[in-house]
């Protein structure tokens, strides 16, 4: 490969830092002045019969973390080693771009409530922007249609191919996210922890091609997308002083699939050894353990409201977050617990791309014996106090 497209600092993970501390600095300092607006223009959820909040809160928390996103990425652009990256690649400009997008239509819907076929197409659309850009899925490896000498086989997508999964990934995310949001920092978490994920395989791959310039954009996305749930987290975690709303989940979710494509779509190798499954499955992993509790969630929502006859975006009560409040779980053990979750999957999958296979195994495995136990204490709790 030319020497140009490596840079001689190898993984700048000092400057990746930087970007994000810019990201939660700028969505921390930004928050307080975006709650006054919201107050002033109106951006208020008043709680409905499915809420958990019993007071009057400001949304449009979205608006301070894509101002963060925003400096983050312009930052990026003016560094050394950074801003290497933006001449080989649109990626990181096209989350910019789609993600203005998708915060307009879900401050827009903050404040006057938009139906649901609106926001799906400011969706499409916005996904259509990362396409256009061609921040999209080429090639994907699946574990059936091996030959004696490989496990599995690698599929190449065509153009419209690529294209039509890029655009359902991310609707699909972008809605995972917003259904999930449900608790006080609930969402701000999973998309700190996931975006950290993402960002800590990047830096991985980042290694191992010794510091290849076309694969630093989905470690900027990430790191920028992490550093703004860092920011917002303060004033959104329990007893909450402001909303992400819509424009705050869907960003999110935007940004996270943005990077995830970005990850595993582009930068894997279809003429690598198939041999070692781990190695070819790290990707995939990655990707599902970042989609796995929204998408969970999702795939529940959806499923449970069709079978009642209704639209799969009817609102309810029973997500994931409302049964562990139904158990006997508070607010912030609740969230918490689903941190817990969250960490052991997409961490646990992160590090079968860095370490021993069976050490991870082992402590995964501790991960989700602890987080089982820690979910079923109030309700074992509760039955030993009823025969007593």
């Amino acid at each position: 490969m030319d020497s140009e497209f490596w840079a001689p600092a190898g993984v700048p993970a000092r400057e990746y830092l930087l970007v994000l501390l810019t990201a939660a600095a700028t969505t921390f300092l930004l928050t307080g002045l975006v709650r006054l607006l919201a107050l002033r223009v109106g951006a208020v959820a008043y709680p409905r019969q499915r809420d958990v909040h019993v007071q009057p809160m400001p949304r449009m928390g979205g608006v301070a973390m894509y101002g963060g996103v925003l400096a983050a990425i312009f930052l990026a652009s003016n560094l050394p080693v950074l801003s290497r990256g933006f001449a080989y690649s649109y990626d990181a400009w096209a989350a910019v771009a789609a993600g203005g997008l998708i915060v307009l239509v879900g401050a827009l819907d903050d404040r006057f409530e938009l139906d649901s076929l609106t926001k799906l197409a400011g969706q499409v659309t916005a996904a259509g922007i990362l396409v256009i850009a061609g921040v999209q899925w080429f090639v994907l490896w699946v574990p059936w249609g091996g030959t004696e000498d490989s496990v599995g086989q690698v599929l190449i997508f065509s153009s419209n191919q690529g294209q039509l999964l890029t655009l359902l990934l991310t609707v699909a995310m972008i809605n995972a996210m917003n259904f999930v949001d449900g608790l006080d920092g609930l969402a701000a978490g999973i998309g700190l922890i996931s975006a950290t994920a993402t960002f800590v395989f990047c830096l991985g791959v980042l290694d191992r091609q010794n510091g290849d310039v076309t694969a630093y954009p989905p470690a900027l996305i990430a790191a920028a997308i992490a550093g703004a749930c860092l920011g917002f987290l303060p004033f959104n975690f329990q007893p909450a002083r402001l909303f992400m709303g819509d424009s705050g989940s869907m960003l999110i979710g935007l940004m996270l699939a943005t990077a995830s494509t970005s990850a595993s779509g582009r930068m894997f190798n279809p003429d690598a050894d198939p041999a070692d499954t781990i190695a070819l499955l790290s990707p995939l992993l990655v990707v599902a353990a970042v989609l796995f509790v929204p998408l969970l969630d999702l795939i529940m929502a959806v499923v449970r409201r069709t079978k009642a006859g209704k639209s799969p975006f009817h609102a309810d009560k029973m997500h994931l977050h409302h049964r562990l409040l139904e158990i006997g779980h508070s607010q912030r053990r609740a969230v918490l617990l689903i941190y817990l979750w969250a960490a052991v999957i997409a961490f646990g999958a992160v590090s079968l791309t860095l370490f021993n296979v069976v050490v991870v195994a082992w402590v995964v495995g501790l991960g989700v014996l602890l987080a089982a136990i820690i979910s079923v204490i109030p309700r074992i709790r509760a039955r030993a106090e009823r025969e007593s």
